[in-house]
């Protein structure tokens, strides 16, 4: 087809979604949606209690991260969920401890990069999700971070158990925006993650996360197939900062997500050179 001919009047009513179009295809992913809460809830139930008495019988804690990252391929795979990745040559070698610090604007955010950074990536997350029994006690014993920032003792405890976590070698995922944000403008950071990472001496690797917050509207369960993209910065390193450069550090790791997110989406062309 021409220029003039993809410009045209007639070309934009031929390629225009019908309504009847966009509701068979929320229909779709309504369904898509019931069965993958189902499956996985099923696959929490089946898996949860075998790795859980693996890890701790044996000492398989390896065996919560294989069930933890093949419920998150299934989930993906059956919304219709993909990402493409670009930097990742500015990812520290695995065995290296870092903290992954990303910006936070949907709920498929954190599976999403769970599956796409670290094969072994810990969680600092929000204590609301330990109500979840399984779920709760299986993040538990593979060694992810509860921190109710409610509770000033209890976040204090939750800093220095990571710390300690990220020095025995363990690397970890915060958002510290601390909860997702509405706009494509990034909430102000909490610093508890961030003081861990001064604390334990490691890295800090800017993450920017883009196109999640299609895949559920407000308000809604149903999760729309989409593509997100997944930029990675250069890390920042830590080892010789002090907690008195906390708030120029946060300054600068607000400023390395920023400018990653303002280089939009990754290409395809992107995701392949990232590929070899």
């Amino acid at each position: 087809m021409s220029q003039d001919a993809a410009d045209s009047p007639s070309a934009d009513a031929v390629s225009a979604p019908r309504p009847e179009e966009g509701a068979l295809r929320l229909a779709v992913a309504a369904v898509r949606s019931a069965v993958t809460y189902v499956a996985t809830s099923l696959y929490v139930l089946v898996t949860a209690p075998i790795g859980m008495l693996l890890a701790i019988t044996f000492g398989w804690k390896n065996i919560l991260y294989v069930f933890g990252h093949g419920g998150v391929r299934m989930a993906l795979a059956l919304t219709g969920i993909r990402y493409r990745v670009a930097g990742r040559e500015h990812l520290p070698p695995v065995r290296r401890a870092a903290v992954y610090c990303a910006n936070h604007q949907s709920n498929v955010d954190p599976p999403v990069l769970f599956e796409a950074l670290h094969p072994r990536l810990h969680i600092f997350y929000k204590a609301e999700l330990n109500s979840l029994p399984l779920l709760g006690r299986a993040f538990g014993h593979g060694g992810f971070v509860a921190v109710d920032r409610r509770n000033r003792d209890q976040a204090q405890r939750a800093i220095e158990t990571g710390a300690a976590s990220l020095r025995a070698g363990n690397s970890f995922l915060i958002f510290p925006e601390g909860t997702r944000s509405r706009t494509d403008v990034l909430l102000p950071f909490k610093k508890g993650g961030i003081v861990m990472a001064m604390k334990a001496g490691v890295p800090i690797v800017p993450v920017a996360i883009q196109g999640g917050r299609a895949a559920m509207h407000k308000g809604s369960r149903v999760v729309r197939p989409v593509q997100v993209s997944i930029r990675i910065g250069e890390p920042i390193e830590t080892a010789r900062l002090s907690l008195s450069d906390r708030d120029t550090l946060i300054d600068e790791l607000r400023a390395r997500i920023t400018a990653l997110l303002a280089q939009g989406p990754v290409t395809p062309d992107e995701a392949r050179a990232n590929r070899r």
